[in-house]
Order: structure tokens, then C-alpha cells, then sequence
């Protein structure tokens, strides 16, 4: 009786292991399993658009005059203890571009450039000029100290950005009352200011002069601070300039 069951036993195994991948290829063809597209290719993002070359033809050019133009740019002490701090006068005698002069003056413009390392601190005759916040007799160390953290990475990062540039964006109004804005770069930043200046044409010579505020956060600059801000370097930063071009 044994030997005539263990055959059944074996027929029958075979032939439920034969329904059950019968069903699963009916399973299989009934409901396909679902082609997933193919991934769409990464997008390219555009080239940034160039920016257009500055509208110069027709215009008279002038030359900026390094040994002739001056920059300022006044940093002010700040925090409880800013008594114990100093303003200081960074000064630069290392301009140089050009200006494009139009009549009437819309369309007229300008691209100027100067190195930050070349920048100098507490000029003892800046200081004189720039009155009683400015007292004289900056002690060396301090000049220094404030050089070092000038150009330090969290500052103007001298190594990385050498130059800060200053390009018209916009000139309107007359040559008695112009109205400009610049577009300043510092490092990797970017900001138009309006600039409020005066211009003076004489024979083959310009001269113009003006000043304004600009923040260094606004410019990705991190101001010194120490003793959790109970001694720092305000924000605002104040620019002054005269700058004189030759005509070519």
C-alpha cells in the first residue's frame, strides 16, 4: 500500500507546482508590469547673457589721471565700547579707467577700477582732512591690525578679488545737475548705488566729485566685531572722491 501512495503523493506535488507557475505567467500577462520613460536629460540652464558692450561711439574719451584722483572711504567705530576703538580712512591713490563724455550728457559713462591691496590706511593727511572724529597719531600697530582685517577673507578677501570695479549703469539730467547710478562690485557682489556727484569741464580736463554710504553686508563683507559686538566696525561705510580724467 506504501509504494502505490508515495507515487500519487509525487504526481500530485508536481502538478500543484505546475498550477502555480501556470497562474503566475497568466498573472504576468493579464497585468505587464508598467515601462517606466527613461529619465529626461538634465536641463542645461542658459549661458549668462553678456552684458552689451557700453554705448560709446561718438563720444569723447577722457583717461583717469591715478596721480591726480583720490577715493576715501571712511569705516566708523561702533558698540558699547567704541570709545575704546578708532574711525579709521582708507584712501586709494591707484585709480584708473576711463570716462565718455556726450552732448547733451544721457548716454555718457564710465568704468572704473582700484586694487584693495593698494589701499592706505589712516593717511596721516586723510585724516587731518576728514576732522575731529578723525584725531591723528594712529599708533602703527592699529594701522596694522585694521590692514590685516581689511583684507582678510571675511572682508574684501584681497587674494580671491583684487579690485573693486565701479561701472555707469545709468547717466541722466544735465552736466549742472547730473543724476548717475553705478553698479559696484566688491569681491563677488553687485550693487547699484545712486551717486550723487558734481562735474567740472575744463579745457582738456574733468573733474568730478561727489560721496555716498554703502553698506559692506550689502557686498557679502563681514564687519569686525569682537567681545560680542561690545567693540565693532559699523556697516555704513562712507565714500568720498574727486577724480580727475585727461581727454585722449
Amino acid at each position: 500500500m506504501r509504494n502505490e501512495i508515495e507515487p500519487a503523493r509525487t504526481a500530485l506535488a508536481n502538478a500543484s507546482r505546475a498550477a502555480v507557475l501556470l497562474l503566475l505567467c497568466l498573472g504576468l500577462v493579464a497585468c505587464p508590469r508598467p515601462v517606466r520613460p527613461p529619465a529626461p536629460a538634465p536641463e542645461v540652464p542658459p549661458a549668462p547673457a553678456q552684458p552689451a558692450p557700453p554705448p560709446t561711439e561718438g563720444a569723447t574719451f577722457y583717461q583717469i589721471d591715478p596721480q591726480a584722483s583720490v577715493v576715501h572711504i571712511y569705516v566708523y567705530r561702533g558698540g558699547t565700547f567704541a570709545r575704546l576703538g578708532h574711525n579709521h580712512v582708507m584712501t586709494s591713490k591707484s585709480v584708473t579707467g576711463r570716462v565718455w563724455m556726450r552732448s547733451p550728457l544721457p548716454g555718457s559713462g564710465f568704468e572704473l577700477a582700484f586694487p584693495v591691496a593698494d589701499l592706505i590706511v589712516d593717511d596721516p593727511e586723510a585724516r587731518r582732512a576728514a576732522g575731529t572724529d578723525f584725531p591723528p597719531d594712529i599708533p602703527d600697530a592699529d594701522k596694522d591690525g585694521t590692514r590685516k582685517n581689511m583684507l582678510r577673507k571675511e572682508v574684501l578677501d584681497a587674494e580671491t578679488y583684487p579690485n573693486v570695479t565701479v561701472q555707469a549703469t545709468a547717466v541722466e539730467g544735465s552736466l549742472q545737475a547730473p543724476k548717475i547710478t553705478a553698479r559696484i562690485t566688491i569681491k563677488n557682489a553687485s550693487k547699484d548705488v545712486v551717486v550723487p556727484a558734481s562735474i567740472d569741464m575744463n579745457g582738456d580736463r574733468l573733474t568730478a566729485s561727489g560721496e555716498f554710504d554703502i553698506l559692506q553686508t550689502d557686498f557679502g563683507m563681514k564687519p569686525f566685531s569682537v567681545a560680542l559686538g561690545a567693540l565693532e566696525v559699523q556697516d555704513r561705510l562712507h565714500v568720498r572722491f574727486n577724480l580727475v580724467a585727461v581727454k585722449r
